[in-house]
């Protein structure tokens, strides 16, 4: 078993797990940070955490499972260490039509980045719990497992994000059509 290996030193095993997951853990803390300049740091840092836990490693639960959990306690810490995640220079209230280079590229590019300024006004538990749902495509039940949560308080979680964020692209037409306006609005009703 590869854990095993790694266990014993082995740095052939070693290498073959990162690379195994690497992209994993990576797309990961992408979906739930948005395109930050510390997500190469935070990778490796996952799996500093990861090899200094293996020994613990149970097998209750699958190693990319596992290794997920580690994941996301590592982007929680980042989170709750910044009110804000860096933004780009350029300003909010820029329409998109400005900015050189391809429009509808240039738009999604846009649109992507004021979702993740949304995101980042959430308190670090409902960013998550929305990122790993919504833009990871993760069941309720898998986000509850990764983050030590119950399915009732993930859905909560995801549905206050929601409204925030429709709240938000109430007025910001950049947002709104990103997030749809045929979606749902959260701001009418309570979760389910």
């Amino acid at each position: 078993m590869l854990v095993d290996r790694c266990n014993r030193g082995e740095e052939a095993a070693t290498r073959e797990l990162f690379r195994s997951y690497h992209k994993r853990v990576h797309g990961t803390l992408y979906r739930i940070l948005g395109s930050s300049r510390d997500i190469d740091d935070l990778t490796q840092d996952s799996f500093i955490q990861v090899f200094k836990s293996l020994p613990t490693f149970r097998a209750e639960a699958k190693l990319a499972t596992w290794i997920d959990r580690i994941t996301v306690r590592v982007a929680y810490r980042h989170i709750a260490k910044q009110k804000k995640l860096p933004l780009p220079d350029d300003t909010l209230d820029e329409e998109p039509s400005m900015r050189p280079g391809p429009g509808h590229q240039a738009e999604s590019r846009e649109a992507v980045r004021r979702l993740y300024a949304a995101l980042s006004k959430l308190p670090a538990a409902s960013r998550i719990a929305f990122a790993l749902h919504e833009i990871d495509g993760r069941s309720v039940s898998e986000v509850a497992a990764l983050v030590g949560a119950s399915k009732t308080a993930c859905k909560l979680r995801i549905w206050r994000a929601r409204r925030t964020l429709f709240t938000l692209a109430s007025t910001d037409p950049i947002l709104a059509e990103l997030l749809d306006a045929n979606a749902h609005d959260p701001t009418e009703g309570s979760p389910s």
